[in-house]
């Protein structure tokens, strides 16, 4: 069974991209078959993986989904590249920014994405949407394919009032579109341990949203190796992979694996019964 899992923060900056790497290759480390689906106009996610020019790819996910809004076929391989690293990816680029505009007048404008995902997914362990930093219409329509959402959120600023819009933007999805969303939790990210504010703020964090939401345990330091990995379409594993980031990110796809897996068992109990 896929578990589909958008990461999602309408801030830039707090480690979205790095994260998707980091956790889908770890994902494939671990014998699972992962799709990283880039989401993003900016095509960072895209850029990371090594495809440097992404905006020169010649099928994205726009090409995908331009198709899906015409009701024209598309094949199910179609526009998926493959990275040496062991996952595939559906890039993104600069195209989503006219997408993002198209969607406002297409029918079920928020499920196009979901109906894209819904033809691949059962080939994949996981799959991790990319999320642009904005809570528009692209957005939306990741959160109403996935069945959970995780959230990256800076360690030195504490995005309250960002966290609480997107926070609402989640339950709206849930309320209106997508009955199963879930939210995995709060990842903190570029944690600089020599600071007594990054310990103030993780518990902040902890305190203030803690009975409603999991924080991960694991919280990712900042490191000067993590951020230069995006220059070498990398991960962190095979860039770095003594450092302290790699050993966060393993620590960290081992409790995303963890959800995982209660959810099955939980959701097999469940197919039992009925």
């Amino acid at each position: 069974m896929s578990k589909v899992i958008a990461l999602a923060n309408q801030k830039g900056g707090t480690g979205k991209t790095t994260t998707a790497v980091n956790l889908g290759i770890g994902l494939a480390v671990q014998g699972k078959k992962v799709l990283l689906v880039d989401a993003d106009a900016q095509g960072n996610l895209t850029d990371s993986l090594g495809y440097q020019e992404p905006d020169n790819l010649p099928i994205s996910l726009a090409t995908i989904l331009t198709k899906a809004m015409m009701e024209e076929s598309y094949g199910i391989d179609e526009g998926i590249l493959h990275h040496a690293e062991g996952v595939d990816l559906m890039p993104g680029n600069i195209e989503l920014s006219a997408i993002e505009v198209s969607l406002v007048n297409t029918m079920s404008r928020e499920t196009v994405l979901r109906s894209y995902i819904n033809t691949v997914k059962d080939r994949y362990d996981y799959v991790l949407i990319d999320c642009m930093p904005s809570l528009g219409m692209m957005t939306i329509n990741a959160l109403a394919a996935a069945d959970s959402v995780i959230i990256p959120v800076q360690a030195h600023y504490l995005p309250a009032k960002g966290m609480t819009q997107l926070l609402q933007t989640i339950a709206r999805v849930k309320r209106q579109i997508n009955p199963k969303l879930t939210i995995d939790g709060v990842l903190l990210t570029m944690v600089d341990n020599r600071t007594n504010f990054a310990k103030d703020i993780s518990f902040i964090l902890r305190r203030d949203y803690g009975d409603k939401l999991r924080v991960f345990q694991t919280e990712i330091p900042l490191s000067i190796r993590a951020a230069e990995t995006s220059a070498q379409g990398k991960s962190i594993y095979a860039f770095d992979p003594h450092g302290i980031a790699a050993k966060a990110y393993q620590a960290f796809t081992k409790e995303v694996q963890n959800i995982g897996e209660k959810r099955r068992a939980k959701q097999h109990k469940t197919d039992i019964r009925e």
